[in-house]
């Protein structure tokens, strides 16, 4: 069921207005909300639901052993068991096929033909998501910064709430579970928000990302060689645009989702090609993984405490496992090996240089971090190590003209405006949207709606349902 369905715009109302009308019982409602999230994601592939229920009863259980274990040990072994279970999941599942071919690959350049196993099954859709989702409640639980989830319908409702569940923002338990001890029944400018948010987010997947795609990417990727280099140079800007646009109209939906039904998520994009070097990129750049990689791998691997050395190492690692978390393959490895690399120069140039005051050094690093992100966005987005060859090089070339519709154009600043747009709270235009009278609201959500709808009959799924 995407976001961007005919489905999932009666889905949603039907689940809001009946977990209002059960506003009066806290249980009733999240009972409800349990079962709308089980539903959601079955409308995938009921079989893979069983993977979520596994996850969610081992570490609700874990949980509670390490809320009763005393010795160091013992608490350790816990810990070790929720580590091996979700990333062995996760691992055999998204991994083993990418590891078994590079394995036989490797073996072949030795002079070894070899054919390992390889498994036929279906990736599940979010598993990188909601693992990390109950990886962090089971840390912080060792940790001692959380509370034990005494209640198994609320902790399986934080690892199953529909709306972040497929392409997160991935939430903490500690800022999601103490919302469901309180009755988080939406209050009216809440509604309002929550509407504008996915009205906004459609408008980035259906008008912006998935024309982007038609008009501008996919053709320059399935065809480099039939391109100029500055149609070439044109089609990536697109690809950057059409990423944002599509994950964080993905998030907006779901930030927007989230409010109609009372709960708060977390803000996950924040202008991220306005950033001035690549730290400042991944503090505004799908903020809820950065941070999750920073505070539960970058800092326990000593962080920038052990001296330059260490601190770039620890980058490297947590930077290429961010890359390989992305995808099974070679170029998303790549590409978080390019990004580590990118972040260790940040730091090091940031301890010789002071920050720019002026306005033109601000622009110049703008403009300078926008082309290392987009030279990255091209190693994310091809196909293969051959694809990539061949779109370097027809960018490199330096043939002018300009081979696609102006339309295309057009789009590409529509993309714009919305990223300069921002993407939290009290905008200016959502402000004047939101002092209209409630009927004109009204009216122009249901256009709005049934333009997107009619322009997505296929209705293609996010880019980060893949991951």
């Amino acid at each position: 069921m995407n976001f961007n369905s005919a489905e999932y715009l009666l889905f949603l109302p039907a689940v809001a207005l009946l977990a209002f009308a059960l506003r009066g019982s806290v249980r009733a409602r999240h009972l409800l909300l349990l079962a709308a999230s089980y539903y959601f994601y079955m409308s995938w592939d009921w079989r893979y639901a069983g993977l979520i229920a596994f996850s969610t009863a081992v570490d609700y259980a874990i949980g509670w052993g390490l809320y009763y274990a005393q010795g160091r040990l013992a608490r350790r072994l816990l810990l070790l068991a929720s580590l091996v279970t979700n990333l062995g999941l996760l691992a055999t599942f998204k991994y083993f096929n990418f590891f078994s071919d590079t394995a036989a690959e490797a073996l072949g350049v030795l002079g070894h033909t070899v054919d390992l196993p390889r498994l036929h099954w279906l990736l599940p859709v979010g598993i990188s998501f909601y693992t990390f989702q109950t990886l962090s409640y089971t840390i912080d639980v060792y940790r001692r910064v959380i509370p034990v989830e005494r209640d198994p319908i609320n902790f399986a409702l934080f690892v199953a709430f529909f709306p972040q569940l497929v392409a997160g923002p991935i939430v903490r338990a500690s800022d999601f579970l103490p919302q469901l001890r309180e009755n988080r029944t939406p209050r009216r400018r809440q509604v309002d928000e929550g509407l504008a948010l996915i009205a906004k987010g459609l408008v980035k997947k259906v008008l912006v990302a998935d024309l982007l795609a038609v008009l501008l990417v996919d053709p320059a990727f399935a065809s480099p060689a039939s391109y100029s280099s500055l149609s070439l140079y044109v089609a990536l800007v697109g690809y950057a645009f059409q990423i944002y646009c599509d994950f964080s109209g993905y998030t907006d939906i779901a930030i927007g989702s989230a409010a109609l039904l009372g709960f708060h998520l977390p803000e996950n994009f924040r202008k991220p090609y306005l950033a001035v070097d690549m730290r400042d990129f991944w503090g505004r750049w799908h903020i809820s993984l950065s941070t999750w990689l920073r505070d539960y791998l970058y800092i326990p691997l000593g962080g920038s405490r052990l001296g330059p050395g260490r601190t770039a190492t620890n980058l490297m690692a947590t930077m290429t496992l961010g890359g390989l978390w992305h995808g099974a393959a070679m170029n998303f490895v790549l590409w978080g090996v390019y990004h580590g690399g990118l972040l260790v120069l940040t730091h090091w140039f940031s301890k010789r240089s002071a920050s720019p005051d002026s306005m033109a050094m601000r622009f110049g690093r703008r403009f300078v971090c926008f082309h290392l992100v987009l030279f990255g966005w091209l190693l994310f987005r091809v196909t293969g190590m051959q694809n990539f060859y061949d779109y370097s090089r027809g960018m490199l070339t330096g043939t002018g003209g300009f081979d696609f519709d102006p339309l295309a154009l057009t789009v590409l600043a529509l993309g714009f405006v919305t990223h300069i747009g921002g993407d939290g709270k009290g905008s200016v235009i959502r402000e004047r949207f939101l002092g209209l009278p409630a009927p004109l609201q009204a009216i122009c959500y249901a256009v709005l709606f049934w333009v997107c709808i009619g322009a997505s009959l296929d209705a293609p799924s996010f880019i980060y349902f893949q991951f």
